[in-house]
């Protein structure tokens, strides 16, 4: 089945047997179930383009689905939501054979039922530019947790999910392997990259926390603001200072890296703290947390790191130094 083409299946006979099996029914339309406790309906949009987005030289499909998915949610964890819809859209180049296909789908599938989605549609079109993957999700916020949602105030916790710069030094680190593959004309073996696994494995599959949102509704800690980082911590540092009308302090001593990070960054020629604020494609959540919750945060949270804190508007977006030296932040880092 792998080489099987798409002309000879058919569309309808290609989503029928991609839905087979997969655990869920076959939607022409997700429609989305009004909780009786819900608040606002959230929704996320995310378009990944082959060649911009993703190399497939180095980027297994099945981990490709994975993490589309979870481009998806993150928008729906940062706005304190749980995933109810996922809409799926395909545009497939006739390089692309049915059975690459389906280890997308079981990619987007796997990632889907993890994340507790509960209808998935599909629909598959054609692509002369090559793989294109959109999703359209649909998360629920209980009218609960909009009520418990309290002002953001200076001196608020910037907290953050994990390690950061990981993802970025990943794919540097394919890159460079795809760089010395292609030269090679006589050996083609695959490279060993098992020194480097944490930090490939957070760029080709990310991984996020399911039960984040219901941990938080269960202590009574509803963040003033959240934001999913998968464009750099720039970016969402600079969407925090912007909704909220407050400023905001990042502290470099405080910046979570992952093994290897520091190192291979020296290798690289990168400094970590610009891969952070950079690199993109972490997939990790901001949270900002009300300072009276800091000792019920820090016992209940403790793979969060509190990266920093809100402040009076003048500051601005920035970064405190080693020396408390405060630089600005801009959407590209820092000046």
């Amino acid at each position: 089945m792998a080489d099987t083409t798409f002309s000879e299946l058919g569309k309808i006979e290609a989503i029928r047997q991609l839905f087979e099996g997969s655990g869920f029914t076959r939607q022409e339309h997700c429609s989305f179930k009004v909780g009786k406790d819900a608040g606002s309906i959230i929704h996320s949009a995310v378009m990944m383009t082959e060649g911009i987005d993703f190399d497939l030289t180095y980027f297994p499909l099945k981990h490709l689905g994975y993490k589309a998915v979870i481009e998806a949610t993150g928008e729906l964890y940062a706005a304190m939501s749980y995933p109810k819809t996922l809409a799926v859209r395909l545009g497939i180049s006739s390089k692309i054979d049915f059975g690459k296909i389906r280890e997308l789908w079981e990619g987007i599938t796997a990632a889907a039922k993890q994340h507790g989605y509960e209808e998935l549609s599909l629909d598959l079109l054609p692509s002369v530019n090559g793989l294109n993957i959109g999703l359209s999700a649909n998360g629920e916020r209980r009218s609960l947790t909009e009520k418990r949602r309290m002002p953001a105030k200076s001196m608020d916790l910037i907290c953050v999910s994990g390690s950061l710069g990981a993802a970025f030094m990943g794919m540097q680190i394919l890159e460079r392997e795809k760089q010395k593959f292609m030269k090679r004309k006589t050996d083609r073996s695959q490279p060993d990259l098992s020194d480097h696994r944490l930090l490939i494995g957070e760029y080709l599959k990310p991984e996020l926390n399911p039960g984040y949102v219901a941990q938080l509704e269960e202590a009574e800690i509803i963040p003033s603001y959240g934001y999913f980082i998968n464009r750099g911590l720039a970016d969402a540092v600079k969407k925090l200072v912007r909704d909220s009308g407050l400023g905001a302090k990042v502290y470099v001593e405080r910046l979570p890296f992952a093994g290897g990070t520091i190192d291979l960054g020296k290798q690289f020629g990168i400094d970590p703290v610009s891969a952070a604020f950079n690199g993109g494609d972490d997939c990790r959540l901001l949270f900002t947390i009300p300072i009276g919750k800091h000792d019920r945060f820090r016992h209940d949270f403790q793979t969060f790191d509190i990266i920093g804190h809100l402040a009076k508007p003048e500051v601005g977006a920035a970064l405190v130094t080693h020396e408390g030296v405060e630089l600005p932040v801009t959407a590209q880092g820092w000046k």
